[in-house]
């Protein structure tokens, strides 16, 4: 069985929301991030960073100004890189699984990120994440590696999905 797997699909097709249920009672130890959006009133103004640690950081917001920017909102890469790559790394060298929600455009602004997501992705750690759904250069080379298992979330496969995850979280000997 593949040690990375990677969950793509269009956005609000419930990536995050699987990742969070399928470590819910995984028995081994997990560690890395997850993204969750920043609301008011109903209107999203940005995205923060949230280590299975409990460390937050806001990776991204309409108030931040900075040169990396996706759509209307500026991209904190030294935010990114304190709280969501520490925690990446953190993971990597003490836990069973490591989380990576997500690899997307906001996150590839970070020399840091790639690096790291690129040596995990290569250490033969059991690695579950999000990657994007868009062509990118960097995230497609990382979708082809052979150890990659992509799979793209749609509302209607949503729970077959969440039964595929939590079989190949079982599997590991590692986490018993």
């Amino acid at each position: 069985m593949k040690q990375v797997y990677l969950l793509t699909g269009r956005p609000g097709t419930g990536k995050t929301s699987l990742i969070k249920q399928a470590i819910a009672g995984t028995r081994g130890k997990a560690g890395g991030f997850y993204t969750e959006e920043i609301r008011s009133g109903g209107v999203r103004e940005g995205f923060r960073l949230v280590s299975l640690d409990g460390q937050e950081a806001i990776l991204a917001h309409i108030d931040t100004p900075s040169p990396y920017r996706v759509s209307k909102y500026g991209v904190d890469i030294d935010s990114l890189d304190r709280v969501g790559v520490a925690a990446f790394n953190q993971a990597a060298k003490e836990c069973n699984l490591v989380i990576v929600d997500e690899i997307g455009k906001m996150e590839l602004f970070s020399a840091n990120f790639r690096e790291a997501v690129w040596q995990i992705i290569n250490s033969g750690k059991k690695v579950l994440g999000t990657i994007m759904f868009q062509a990118n250069p960097w995230a497609d080379a990382i979708k082809r590696q052979p150890q990659v298992n992509l799979v793209e979330v749609t509302r209607a496969n949503y729970h077959r999905v969440l039964a595929e995850l939590l079989v190949w979280l079982e599997v590991d000997p590692s986490s018993n």
